[in-house]
């Protein structure tokens, strides 16, 4: 039996143990926190959306960093097989709009509960207020590891599962990247995704609290389109936020920190310019003499209204029947194009997760050990792995401590998988 050390008691590092104590090897979790997943009880805006239940590929196309690198773990260990071992844990689980899995009790406390049952029944051994300083190594093979008080524990395999840097209230400072680099890997530099995005324009900060929904946003550098799609958004004090602006921060990336990128808000996405331009004539025929602040109340949001009328620039109190065509087109164009200038994401503190991380391209695909040092392990989001929301992030964690819980040999680590970039 061989030991094995986890460092982080996340969703990856419990599911890892979980595996590999079923896999006869001795188990031990080292966490800094003073309980286990700390992260897992917040996310899904603390539901916890353990998967998600698309097909396969589908479920490729959600992972925006390295999705070829997890086609092995993906597939051998499925959305279906996650749902399947939460099932068998007793929680009982449901799906929800976009395919989203959810605890049918909507509390992750429920799924963490499970996991740290069956971590017990498993014989998992787990040091809670451990934090770890460094990993030991002696002939390019992990040796132990170092705690911060100091003390030196052996083990035979040991899993890096320290997450990235989003939400550091949670634990989630970057000590695995610290471990990799001590080990040769590289990292890519750590940026915040999923995360709300800031905006130059005054205007935006008097629309805060106001929600949009079935409305389409693009974002642009230049000419070049970075990111399209419909859904729901949010403006704030700072900028946007919501599932569109989430889902564009994955896309975005490092472009957003870089730069500043022009988006647009297509309030109404279903119609063309034609047509709501007949639409628009037919409003202000029915209402030839009403003043144009008046005549357009039921086309927008009352928020809405002041900020679209300041950037058609129509007088609001001038009559719908002495606007000209190049007035009402003005007016049209900001319908189809509201205006944004997005001028960076928000910090960690905001971000659902990391996108960067231990380069994959020196890690085996089908184990998630280093081709560097034997019997280290990475596994989870201290990876350059990420994705867009709906349970695909919470399905990488699984499938990588799956995949490494099952390639950890009894003697020393695990060589099989691809090279992958």
């Amino acid at each position: 039996m061989s030991k094995i050390i986890i460092v982080g008691g996340g969703a990856a590092g419990m599911m890892a143990s979980i595996f590999t104590a079923k896999n006869g090897h001795e188990v031990h979790i080292y966490e800094k926190n003073e309980k286990l997943g700390k992260k897992l009880f917040i996310t899904g805006k603390g539901r916890c959306n353990i998967t998600n239940a698309c097909d396969m590929q589908e479920l490729l196309d959600g992972v925006i960093s390295n999705s070829k690198f997890l086609y092995s773990a993906f597939y051998g260990y499925t959305n279906q097989d996650v749902i399947s071992f939460f099932e068998s844990l007793g929680v009982k689980t449901k799906i929800e709009r976009g395919n989203r899995i959810f605890p049918m009790s909507d509390h992750s406390s429920d799924v963490i509960r499970a996991m740290e049952r069956e971590m017990k029944s498993v014989g998992v051994k787990v040091h809670l207020k451990s934090p770890v300083k460094k990993i030991q190594y002696a002939n390019g093979k992990v040796t132990g590891i170092t705690l911060t008080n100091e003390a030196s524990i052996s083990g035979d395999a040991i899993i890096i599962a320290t997450g990235g840097v989003s939400y550091p209230s949670t634990g989630s400072t970057g000590d695995g990247y610290e471990f990799a680099k001590s080990a040769g890997h590289k990292v890519r530099v750590p940026i915040p995704s999923l995360v709300p995005m800031e905006t130059k324009e005054p205007y935006i900060t008097k629309l805060q609290g106001l929600s949009l929904k079935n409305v389409s946003l693009s974002i642009k550098d230049g000419k070049k389109l970075l990111y399209e799609a419909f859904g729901e958004m949010l403006f704030t004090h700072f900028g946007i936020t919501g599932p569109l602006v989430l889902t564009a921060s994955a896309y975005l990336g490092e472009k957003a920190l870089e730069k500043e990128l022009q988006g647009t808000i297509d309030l109404k996405p279903a119609v063309s310019a034609e047509q709501l331009d007949i639409r628009i004539l037919r409003e202000f025929r029915e209402g030839s003499n009403k003043q144009f602040k008046n005549v357009i109340q039921g086309l927008l949001p009352a928020k809405l209204i002041p900020v679209i009328i300041e950037l058609s620039q129509i007088p609001p109190e001038k009559k719908v029947n002495e606007i000209s065509r190049v007035e009402r087109m003005q007016f049209i164009e900001k319908l189809k194009a509201f205006p944004i200038t997005i001028t960076g994401l928000r910090d960690f503190n905001e971000a659902i997760i990391t996108k960067g991380g231990v380069r994959v391209n020196k890690i085996h695909p089908g184990t998630m050990e280093s081709k560097l040092v034997n019997g280290l392990y990475f596994i989870g989001e201290v990876l350059d792995l990420d994705a867009i929301t709906g349970g695909f992030n919470l399905q990488i964690a699984w499938s990588t401590a799956y995949a490494c819980a099952y390639g950890i040999e009894t003697e020393g680590g695990a060589h099989n998988g691809c090279d992958c970039n």
